[in-house]
């Protein structure tokens, strides 16, 4: 236990969507998408991606968009940047979210966040009676890049919330608090896109 560190098994299982009702998030910031749409360009890959996070600016009229995710719903129904053969094929430019894996941060409140390790990664998988009750020290130590990439990962999204709530101030923007959901659709239809950048 002492020198369990982790390391990706090339399985893809965080590649892949999710049998069932439940569809996998592998979210994009606008400026991972970008570079995502260049590199599949330049590689031939079918490359697709979806809004994630949006919110309706109805001062402006415009959808603001802060995250994207990948579409899995190609013939394999993976990250079409995965390879069986030699796994990520993008190492060096992947997507935050990915360079957490398995680890995912969420904020609880403003002084306190959860950790989870996904149970469904293969090395979580192999190690579970050893992972199952380990403590946050432990953590940083066997998922040592992983926990400092989660970090960055949620410090990226509070920054995004935090410019919208700035910008609100300002009277920049207004979100709707109260929005129905056909009001929502309708929006999402007719205004027009703007990304939310750090």
């Amino acid at each position: 236990m002492k020198n369990l560190k982790y390391r990706c098994m090339k399985c893809g299982v965080c590649c892949y969507e999710v049998p069932g009702d439940y569809s996998k998030r592998i979210p994009l910031y606008p400026d991972e998408a970008d570079l995502l749409i260049e590199e599949a360009k330049e590689r031939n890959i079918h490359f697709k991606i979806m809004e994630d996070l949006v919110f309706p600016d109805i001062l402006n009229k415009k959808i603001l968009v802060l995250t994207y995710k990948i579409r899995l719903d190609n013939e394999n129904e993976c990250c079409p940047f995965y390879n069986k053969k030699i796994g990520c094929v993008i190492q060096d430019i992947k997507p935050l979210a990915c360079k957490a894996y398995p680890l995912a941060i969420k904020q609880e409140d403003a002084f306190h966040f959860m950790i989870s390790i996904d149970p469904l990664c293969n090395f979580v998988d192999q190690n579970y009676e050893l992972l199952s009750n380990i403590d946050m020290q432990r953590i940083k130590e066997i998922f040592c890049q992983e926990y400092k990439n989660a970090l960055i990962h949620l410090n990226k999204n509070k920054n995004l919330i935090l410019k919208i709530k700035r910008l609100e101030y300002l009277n920049k923007i207004k979100i709707s608090r109260k929005i129905s959901l056909n009001d929502f659709n309708n929006y999402l239809k007719e205004w027009e896109r703007v990304e939310i950048k750090t």
